[in-house]
């Protein structure tokens, strides 16, 4: 029988895309279990705002900006990352971008962009912290996806296909780590009140609610709040050594008929 040795008490942490929703609440989740967090985003003014508050609350938080679509920047974050908090044991891949535009629509220009961020980022986040973690063989790599996968919504192409790219590359990872000690885990979030969306055309909005009307995803009005899915990432990466899971889908639940 393999032995399995505990995970350390410290386990250093990077989240991409922490500067606010489902990463902000993840560096807030991960502080609050015990581990130093490196919150990574491009605003990086609202990083250091968090990790004040985290300070503050008594964790260990340090921000750092990255843009996850420059080679430079990237290789930078990491060193700088593993400097301040050690080898890194936690890798949450969350950063992403979306805006409104069918496949036909959008410009060759702004698909890659999305893909360059959503996908090619996560590439470049876990080719540069991955080969050390499997050096000591061990390390959780999360990466957050959508269920924009599973039921690819029209209207929003870039973002679905970067999505289910990195599912392709998630699931082609964990194959390739299988024996190495180091897990990665696809968590799976259905609509969630995040910022997301927020900057997009508000003229092109009604068409592409009427899109996901029409294809069945707007069933009811419940959104899943960021802590939620903070919470699934902690369980998943707080899994003892020995257990691995692979894919994690949380869904909002739909509010209480007959309710006030």
């Amino acid at each position: 029988m393999p032995r399995w040795e505990p995970h350390p008490e410290r386990r250093p942490a990077v989240v991409t895309g922490a500067s606010s929703g489902i990463g902000e609440a993840t560096a807030r989740a991960l502080a609050s279990a015990g581990h130093p967090v490196a919150l990574a985003a491009r605003r990086l003014d609202r990083c250091e705002a968090i990790a004040r508050e985290i300070s503050a609350d008594g964790g260990e938080a340090y921000a750092l900006r990255v843009d996850l679509s420059d080679d430079t920047s990237m290789k930078e974050f990491a060193e700088e990352a593993a400097a301040r908090l050690g080898s890194i044991e936690i890798v949450v891949s969350n950063a992403g971008e979306s805006t409104i535009g069918t496949v036909a629509e959008t410009s060759p220009e702004q698909f890659g962009r999305e893909i360059d961020v959503n996908l090619l980022g996560a590439q470049r986040l876990v080719s540069l912290i991955a080969p050390s973690m499997i050096e000591r063989r061990r390390g959780d790599i999360v990466f957050v996806t959508s269920d924009a996968v599973e039921n690819p919504r029209p209207g929003v192409a870039a973002y679905v296909a970067s999505k289910w790219g990195l599912e392709g590359l998630a699931r082609a990872m964990q194959r390739e780590l299988e024996g190495t000690g180091v897990r990665a885990t696809i968590v799976r979030p259905g609509p969630t009140a995040t910022e997301m969306g927020t900057g997009w055309d508000p003229a092109g909005v009604p068409r592409v609610l009427e899109g996901f009307k029409r294809w069945g995803f707007l069933r009811h009005a419940g959104l899943l709040r960021p802590a939620q899915v903070a919470r699934a990432i902690v369980d998943v990466v707080s899994m003892p050594p020995g257990s691995h899971i692979t894919l994690v889908e949380v869904q909002p639940q739909a509010p209480i008929e007959g309710g006030s």
